[in-house]
């Protein structure tokens, strides 16, 4: 779940730099409204981090039924 949420927000920084950016460039053609949709990124990073959780649930049942000291011990 951590890494959705760090790949989401990186992602969010990336494309809202890249958006002011473009803005910037095309000021001369009459694009000149840079406006973030704060609400809809919010909920881009709710949602990854349960798709996070939802990615994880079966590799952690997986490990929870691990012997623990079998799996550290190399044979």
């Amino acid at each position: 779940m951590i890494i959705a949420v760090q790949g989401a927000i990186l992602g969010l920084v990336i494309g809202i730099f890249f958006g002011w950016a473009l803005v910037a460039a095309l000021a001369e053609q009459g694009l000149t409204v840079f406006a973030i949709p704060v609400a809809t990124l919010v909920w881009v990073v709710v949602l990854a981090a349960l798709a996070g959780v939802a990615a994880a649930i079966l590799p952690a049942r997986r490990a929870s039924r691990l012997d623990v000291l079998r799996a550290v011990v190399s044979e």
